[in-house]
């Protein structure tokens, strides 16, 4: 009796060891082959990105995949030699066909298909927490996974940053408006997605025509009836061209004619201070035509086309395009209600 209780004690020893050891093994599996699919699946760019921005698991994670092929050999061969291990310790106690296959199925189900697909679901969070046992693993395989990375190096070379087009990276920041976790709201992302299209757009697709345009011609006389005229359409800036709209002779301001008594005192308008005028064709980018502006230090571009002027456009055209939303000022109420 008692010896029949020492071998029950013994086979529960046995079983509980067992247990024991393919837990361990199988749990490092898991580990290294989760890490494999995680630490892969990081972008490199992105990574860096999150590091500048102050991530810390980001920067923690970023130089071991920086060091993407010494990394992938190290997690490799340890999760070989585990593997290894688990059919080892099996076939110690029980039969070699069934011990292979009970380590097979463990390894496959518990040891790869389960950590993998969790892991890759979180891999900056996963890849951060078990970063210290990555780095000892590169330590102890480093004999081995050494060479192997030179090896990696010089067939394949090293990672090459991968950049998005701007339909790409459309796409993403339209991504945006399908979740609520995103920092962006609406209007942001609007404005992002308008303004990457601009380089697509010229001038021709959103200036004014000269048949919408005031404009006033050289020869002109300003007196207090043609003031009163502007006054009444609420232009603050015209241009002045020859009768043929071949030349332009610059740009008025109103705010320059305060101070000027036109009502007993009309006045020539090639003796009215004129501004230079900075001429642009009708096929000009779009994203171009903020550093037209500044270089030009005016609000108003005249457009070209052949040689004859065709219309012209504004910042706060340029602007709308962006917001995708017409701008209304005051002058735009006033003549709204007559």
């Amino acid at each position: 009796m008692a010896l029949l209780k020492y071998k029950i004690i013994n086979i529960n020893m046995d079983f509980l060891t067992i247990a024991l050891e393919m837990t361990v093994l199988v749990g490092f599996s898991a580990i290294f082959s989760g890490l494999n699919i995680a630490l892969m699946s990081l972008s490199p760019a992105e990574l860096k990105r999150k590091a500048e921005l102050g991530d810390v698991r980001a920067q923690r994670v970023l130089p071991l995949r920086s060091n993407s092929h010494l990394s992938l050999a190290s997690i490799l061969f340890a999760n070989v030699a585990v593997i290894s291990a688990s059919s080892l310790v099996l076939e110690r106690h029980i039969d070699g066909i069934l011990a292979g296959l009970i380590s097979t199925i463990l390894i496959v189900v518990f040891g790869e298909v389960l950590p993998q697909a969790w892991f890759v679901r979180f891999a900056l969070k996963f890849c951060s927490l078990f970063a210290p046992i990555l780095r000892l693993t590169i330590i102890l395989t480093y004999p081995v996974s050494k060479p192997l990375q030179l090896l990696l190096d010089k067939l394949l070379g090293h990672e090459t940053a991968s950049l998005h087009s701007r339909h790409e990276l459309g796409i993403l920041i339209g991504e945006h408006l399908d979740t609520r976790a995103s920092e962006l709201d609406e209007d942001e992302i609007e404005i992002m997605r308008s303004t990457l299209l601009l380089s697509e757009k010229r001038v021709r697709d959103i200036m004014k025509p000269m048949s919408e345009v005031y404009w006033l011609e050289e020869n002109d006389i300003v007196g207090a009836e043609r003031i009163d005229q502007i006054k009444e359409m609420g232009w603050s800036r015209i241009p002045v061209f020859n009768r043929s709209l071949t030349k332009c002779r610059g740009i008025l301001l109103m705010k320059d004619l305060v101070d000027i008594d036109f009502d007993e005192n009309p006045i020539k308008l090639v003796d009215l201070p004129l501004h230079e005028a900075t001429i642009i064709g009708n096929m000009t980018a779009l994203d171009t035509m903020f550093r037209k502006f500044i270089v030009a230090k005016s609000h108003l571009i005249p457009v070209q086309k052949d040689d004859k002027f065709v219309g012209i456009i504004t910042i706060e055209d340029l602007v709308e395009e962006i917001l995708g939303h017409e701008i209304s000022d005051e002058t735009d109420h006033m003549k709204s209600r007559s």
